[in-house]
């Protein structure tokens, strides 16, 4: 029998999960297919949600309907504010999970989920015809067909890792890499794909940590929830935090690893594959800043039921040996018992010029791609793509405008706009510097800014929506004075008098500079959304040099403002694409 879909995801990451739940609730019969289906939103690295310009992202994803957010407040085992001691523009919510709980409650979530299936198996490749993509060919032959495919495929793409200097095929460790589909992405798509490589550090047994060495970390006194539907009072009584633990690197250390660089993986692998600079290797933090003599080490618990501990700053390709030595070198893990070594990773990723704004392929209709894939790096990052990705998607089936999120509603449509127009050599992170409107995007008002939008989509139900209008009102009026018949906080629950409260202090202490950057913000406007025509003939413009219109024509900018902050583009050039544009919606106007 021939299996149909609308959508089918490829990968079942952070990002292949919040693109399949959104393709399905839109109404979409949907697909997510995985290697395996008990590494459902597997956290491989860090478990953790949230931090600098990350917690924005997650609280904006759950705004506009997504469920990070929900996940981590059932998951979360530590929350805390990062930045309280500066202004509200940088505040952000982090929170360290139960990572075997975060990926059963999305498991489950996703196993729940009305015109979803799931399916385990491997993508060999996509089937495309006229350069429209119809569906995907798995490891049994068995063609599945579909309107639309999304390919989130995280670190699994030819996957190879590296222990010290060996190395073998896999896109975790003890799982298999995905073999076949770069080879159908290449040949298939015309899709240009490189490697990028990135370190994780060793677990070890908590039972043999001497805590009375390293310096405890609690968590928030009065903790705030990811998700704006957390009911706060309730939830906090339930949680239960655990501590984290602070040590360092020392000079004992350093030696250990600076004697033995030529014996890591970090600098193997293919010519011109890169890790991430802001969360490097503690080999290349070391080779990186030879002044230093220590280096964070956060001590961090993995779950509520196991005794693995995540060294957070160890990052690491040394080999195991080496890495049993380094751990101990260190104050209070003089005994520290490895559980799991630390490993390199390396593996394939798509330049993501080739992608358009909706991350919909430039070369190949219908086919997006989402994560790490396009070169970033982060559960964050990668869901916020993913959810993108599946909502432009089930948006393109149902023949509706897509949703392009702009640099001054969100910092999702910041990391879309960097990577879609800047490209990279690196993987890329968010960080709250990235954001010229941060004091408009705050962590605390993601659902002001974007409740209304998640609304339209039809992410937000009816009753959510009432609850939120209601809230948006409550705040409106005790604002403006208005005391009189405001409902109690169980009326306005999730919301709250505490977040109102909140919510006027920010405004009304920085309403002078949030109002500059919002007249900013709205003169940018004009010309930002200024649509170029997509088969705009950039050759015909004879006083555009020839390296501006290779870039033009390389990323085929969808708007002004993406033009003007393509790499190496000048004011002038922007100037003369205004002209000629204008020039050319006169010609069409007279013609008609």
């Amino acid at each position: 029998m021939e299996r149909k879909y609308h959508i089918i995801v490829i990968g079942a990451g952070h990002a292949g999960c919040e693109a399949s739940l959104a393709c399905a609730r839109l109404g979409l019969k949907t697909l997510i297919i995985t290697l395996n289906v008990d590494s459902i939103a597997r956290m491989s690295c860090n478990p953790a949600i949230g931090g600098i310009a990350k917690g924005q992202m997650v609280r904006e994803i759950d705004a506009l309907g997504g469920e990070m957010g929900k996940i981590t407040d059932r998951a979360g085992l530590q929350f805390k504010t990062l930045n309280k001691s500066r202004g509200p523009a940088v505040w952000s919510p982090r929170a360290q999970c139960d990572k075997w709980l975060y990926s059963t409650l999305m498991s489950k979530s996703l196993q729940n989920q009305l015109n979803l299936d799931i399916l385990q198996s491997e993508v060999t490749s996509l089937i495309v015809r006229n350069n429209k993509v119809c569906g995907v060919k798995i490891l049994t032959n068995e063609i599945i067909n579909a309107e639309a495919v999304i390919v989130a495929t995280g670190t699994f793409l030819r996957g190879v890792i590296h222990l010290g200097k060996i190395h073998f095929n896999g896109g975790r460790f003890n799982e298999h890499q995905a073999s076949y589909l770069s080879k159908s992405l290449t040949e298939d798509c015309g899709i240009k794909l490189g490697r990028f490589k990135t370190t994780t550090p060793p677990r070890i047994n908590a039972t043999s940590i001497d805590y009375s060495k390293i310096l405890k970390q609690y968590g928030d006194e009065k903790p705030v929830p990811f998700s704006h539907f957390t009911e706060i009072e309730k939830w906090r009584k339930n949680l239960k935090q655990l501590s984290c633990w602070l040590t360092y690197t020392n000079k004992t250390t350093h030696r250990i690893v600076s004697d033995n660089l030529a014996l890591s993986s970090i600098n193997i692998g293919e010519v011109g594959s890169k890790s991430p600079r802001y969360c490097p290797a503690i080999e290349e933090k070391i080779e990186r800043y030879p002044e230093k003599t220590s280096h964070h080490i956060f001590v961090e618990p993995e779950g509520y039921n196991t005794n693995e501990v995540y060294l957070n700053g160890l990052y690491t390709g040394l080999p195991f040996n080496l890495q049993q030595q380094m751990i101990n070198s260190i104050l209070g893990l003089e005994n520290a018992r490895v559980i799991r070594y630390g490993y390199a990773i390396e593996y394939d990723y798509s330049d993501p010029l080739q992608i358009k704004k909706t991350l919909e392929t430039k070369t190949v209709e219908n086919l997006f791609l989402s994560g790490q894939i396009n070169g970033t790096t982060g559960y964050e990052e990668a869901a916020s793509q993913g959810f993108i990705a599946g909502i432009n998607a089930g948006l393109k089936i149902l023949n509706t405008p897509p949703l392009i999120l702009g640099r001054n509603e969100s910092y999702i449509g910041i990391l879309i706009d960097d990577i879609t127009t800047k490209g990279m050599d690196e993987p890329y992170r968010m960080f709250t510097s990235r954001a010229e409107y941060r004091l408009s995007i705050r962590n605390d008002n993601a659902d002001l800014r974007l409740m209304d939008t998640g609304r339209l989509i039809g992410l937000i139900s009816d009753k959510v929506y009432e609850k939120f209008e209601l809230y948006r009102n409550t705040l409106t009026h005790t604002y403006e004075g208005k005391r009189e018949n405001l409902p109690t906080n169980d009326d306005l629950s999730p919301w709250s008098f505490e977040k109102i409260n909140e919510e006027i202090y920010i405004y009304k202490k920085y309403r002078g500079y949030i109002e500059i950057q919002n007249k900013m913000a709205n003169k940018v406007k004009k010309n930002e959304e200024r649509r170029i025509p997509e088969n705009f003939d950039y050759n015909k413009i004879e006083s555009l040099s020839a390296e501006t219109k290779q870039r033009l024509l390389k990323i085929r900018p969808q708007t002004m403002g993406q033009a003007s902050r393509i790499h190496a583009i000048k004011p002038s050039d922007i100037a003369i694409l205004t002209i000629c544009l204008e020039k050319q919606r006169k010609e069409k106007k007279q013609r008609y």
